[in-house]
């Protein structure tokens, strides 16, 4: 088990390619949600996610990964199965993932967490957009600011909202990085302060007691 909140970075295929994951880790409910999806990138970063969301849930519950009990519910509509991804038994403890073109992460931690991750090359948009959906973006320098203090500015908003309705009492960390070698910019937003756990910890890292 880990304390505090933490987050992973990974390729897609890292996660895909890891002996012993698969959808037969998933619920049946997530396994027809996969089947509905047709374009084959967006079906395998969708699966990559919910497994390696799966796996940051068991390192800080210390449960296996087929028995980690998550759920989603969406509030907008009152419907399970979409919206924020949840622990039922674990109200205590908040789980994100998100998923961006060969690109997943995933976080868990005490408390509300959030994760954006988002390819690096990625152009977020135009400024006058960004600052209607952005209303906290800070000011930039230039009238045409570096797009990669956009994209870091997007992923921080994005990662804000998904920790929830109670991020902006509750959520007092931000963490942002730059993955280079993936390509990645993501960041996590907590209750305590993030951690980001390279890949290995929990694609081939020793398994906790629980798990065997």
């Amino acid at each position: 088990m880990t304390p505090g909140a933490f987050a992973v970075v990974a390729t897609t295929r890292e996660v895909l390619d890891t002996p012993g994951l698969g959808p037969h880790l998933l619920a049946p409910w997530e396994r027809r949600r996969l089947t509905a999806i047709r374009v084959p990138a967006r079906h395998d970063d969708v699966l990559a996610a919910r497994l390696l969301l799966r796996l940051c849930a068991a390192r800080l519950t210390g449960r296996p990964p087929a028995a980690t009990g998550l759920a989603q519910h969406c509030p907008d509509c009152g419907r399970d199965g979409h919206g924020r991804p949840y622990l039922p038994d674990r109200p205590g403890l908040g789980i994100s993932l998100s998923h961006a073109d060969g690109l997943v992460a995933a976080a868990a931690g005490p408390g509300p967490v959030g994760v954006d991750v988002e390819p690096a090359d990625r152009r977020p948009g135009p400024l006058p957009l960004l600052r209607r959906l952005l209303p906290d973006l800070p000011d930039l320098p230039g009238a045409e600011p570096d797009q990669g203090l956009l994209l870091r500015a997007w992923v921080r908003a994005e990662a804000r909202f998904k920790a929830g309705p109670r991020a902006p009492e509750a959520v007092q960390h931000l963490g942002e990085w730059t993955d280079r070698p993936r390509g990645a910019v993501a960041a996590v937003a907590a209750t305590t302060p993030p951690a980001l756990l390279p890949p290995s910890v929990v694609l081939d890292g020793p398994a906790p007691a629980a798990w065997r």
